[in-house]
């Protein structure tokens, strides 16, 4: 394909390509469809996306094509590989200029050089770093950015090549190159800091992203860099400072406001020094013996005391707690049973973690989880009345709420409660009692406090088995909660529910299942019961029917209740909208179905003529379907 002649056709087809008319637009991509594997054809690409006078919209075409291209066929053994001298010609021209005006396609052009790095760097493309290198040294901003831009790019892929050659690839690239990098991540973070006190916000803006991408770099090295990177004088000096960095950035957060878009820049900033810490831990854990004692000091501080107040945000506090959490569960910190089959360094972690896990350190972790980040929020309470069966799915496992704080918190609840057992249950224990008896209705904050008290005694029931006499406390305390039927007492009737579910299956006399089964057909009785407790009350329900050990049901003292359960059941599936909501039920009438056996067959009629509508109206729902088909199997049977 002759350059000067081609460039013309190819632009013009690229620009046909661009087209919103479908006839157009086809003609175009099959065109592109058959250029793809004629020599120049990459070539005509590349002059046409370096071509800054351009139409945005036929570059960032070329761009793609060209990047599908290289996935394709720059590898010498693909069909209608690109030939060594057309290659050649391309990786010169890649790295000419580091200019691009428009974000994406600058981001576009990096992520293909990375493509072509991941293959020929450095032994058909010696010349990358070093161009990179330099290019990262000039005063041209632009410029400057383009290249640290496709330098993340290039380390983030090389970083990601396994075999056993290409890592020792890049432990001599990461050696080579830690100390310039280190040096440009604290020249643009001392420059942005300086910025912000002096109130220049674009600048500080273009700083920010620098110190973003070179962090990005540093993340890549010392994560990926170095096998044993302790011994690198320069990595744990990166590291230490990654402490210091952190709280000036925190501090710096309070006078940015909000609404700033800088504010969200420095937000991922933040959240990224997190992430080396977390990647470090995952990858070194006997590397970070040295930073576990600062870490915690570091992640207690901001997230149990006042020193975070007015400085922390949700991400930033996920993302203490995980790390805390890794601390603590973290296996290579673990002693063996016999002391002497551990290794010195896993005693030492060992010895640095029992010194800062004090009792009131502990103490202090465990009642701040609980009467803090267990309270039920404002917003979680307005979603609860506003869309109650949305909000029921959502805490149970809807998409946003994985990605939120309460997960976390609870997660990191049980793995220290799992851990420091011995020290904790005295001290739950304690707030259990202090809530015993009834609770004052006008008290909002005395009902969510109960609330998350239950909470943590579900949630550490296996630990509890031993401390708790369960079938008293069901008997004597939680079955009157249930029965309370004023309005601000919802959180708590959700909540017992839910403590009883998790209950039953560790400690729960099977002479009491009458009562809870009297319990549970009053609450399926409820008027209100969509924008009360529903799911909760399923899910009771269903580990109530489905014991791990399938001896404790008994069908005998079951039967009194199934004709009005399985009525008030399948009423409740008519009734809610909710396709998750829909399936659990289906579920829960599956599991009588299938416990109760043929004595199911006088109250099935209704709801054998109603499952063809609901597969009708589940067109877009697999699940549900799945979960319809599961319900007649066990019918059928």
């Amino acid at each position: 394909m002759d350059l000067n002649s081609a460039s013309t056709v190819v632009l013009q087809v690229l620009t046909q390509a661009t087209s919103q008319d479908t006839a157009v637009l086809k003609p175009a991509e099959e065109q592109l469809k058959r250029w793809e594997t004629q020599p120049g054809f990459y070539s005509v690409l590349l002059n046409i996306f370096t071509n800054h006078a351009l139409d945005v919209n036929v570059r960032w075409l070329a761009v793609l094509y060209f990047k599908n291209g290289i996935d394709r066929y720059w590898r010498r053994v693909a069909p209608h590989a690109l030939s060594e001298e057309e290659k050649t010609t391309l990786r010169a021209g890649l790295i000419t200029n580091f200019n691009e005006p428009v974000n994406q396609i600058a981001t576009q052009i990096s992520v293909l050089i990375a493509k072509v790095a991941r293959v020929d760097c450095p032994r058909q493309w010696p010349q990358l770093i070093p161009t990179l290198l330099e290019s990262l040294k000039v005063q041209d901003d632009l410029r400057q950015h383009r290249a640290l831009l496709t330098f993340y790019h290039v380390t983030k892929t090389l970083s990601s090549k396994r075999l056993a050659a290409d890592r020792k690839i890049f432990y001599d690239l990461a050696s080579g190159i830690y100390s310039f990098v280190c040096s440009l991540w604290n020249h643009h973070t001392d420059t942005f800091l300086q910025q912000v006190c002096t109130g220049d916000e674009a600048a500080a803006m273009n700083s920010l992203e620098r110190t973003l991408l070179s962090l990005k770099v540093l993340r890549k090295l010392t994560v990926h860099g170095f096998v044993e990177p302790h011994w690198s004088v320069e990595v744990m000096g990166f590291l230490h400072a990654v402490f210091e960095r952190l709280k000036q950035f925190l501090e710096c957060s309070r006078s940015i406001r909000a609404e700033n878009v800088c504010r969200d820049r420095l937000e991922k900033t933040i959240i990224l020094f997190t992430k080396v810490l977390l990647d470090f831990l995952d990858q070194h854990p006997f590397s970070f013996t040295p930073l576990i004692q600062r870490s915690l000091e570091f992640a207690v501080s901001y997230v149990f005391t006042e020193a975070g107040e007015g400085v922390v945000f949700e991400r930033f506090i996920v993302q203490c707690m995980n790390l805390i959490k890794m601390i603590v569960k973290n296996y290579a910190y673990k002693p063996s049973k016999n002391i002497e089959d551990s290794s010195p360094e896993t005693l030492e972690a060992h010895k640095i973690k029992t010194a800062f896990f004090t009792y009131p350190t502990l103490m202090e972790m465990c009642r701040r989880l609980v009467t803090h980040y267990f309270l039920l929020t404002k917003e979680e309470l307005t979603m609860w009345e506003e869309d109650p069966e949305g909000f029921t799915v959502e805490e149970t496992g809807g998409d946003s709420w994985k990605y939120s704080l309460r997960p976390c918190t609870e997660v990191l609840f049980i793995d220290i409660f799992h851990e420091y057992n011995q020290t904790l249950t005295p001290v739950l224990l304690e707030m259990v009692h202090s809530l015993q008896g009834p609770t004052n209705m006008e008290d909002t904050n005395a009902i969510l406090m109960k609330d998350a008290v239950y909470n943590a005694v579900g949630l550490a029931a296996y630990e509890l088995f031993d401390s708790v006499d369960f079938d008293q406390w069901f008997k004597n305390q939680l079955l009157a909660e249930l029965q309370v039927s004023h309005n601000r007492y919802k959180p708590i009737r959700r909540r017992v529910i839910w403590l009883i579910g998790q209950w039953i299956s560790v400690k729960f006399k099977a002479d009491l299942r009458p009562m809870l089964y009297e319990a549970i057909r009053n609450l399926l009785q409820d008027q209100d019961l969509v924008s009360c407790i529903h799911l909760q009350s399923l899910l009771f329900f269903l580990n109530a029917c489905l014991p791990v050990d399938d001896f404790e049901f008994r069908t005998d003292q079951f039967l009194p209740y199934l004709e009005s359960m399985f009525t008030l059941l399948f009423q409740l599936l008519q009734e809610v909208t909710q396709c998750d909501t829909k399936m659990h039920v289906l579920h829960v009438l599956s599991c009588v179905i299938e416990r109760v056996n043929m004595q199911i067959r006088p109250y099935v009629g209704c709801l054998v003529q109603y499952l063809p509508l609901l597969w009708k109206q589940s067109e877009e729902h697999n699940m549900l379907r799945c979960a319809i088909l599961t319900t007649l199997i066990h019918l059928v049977q």
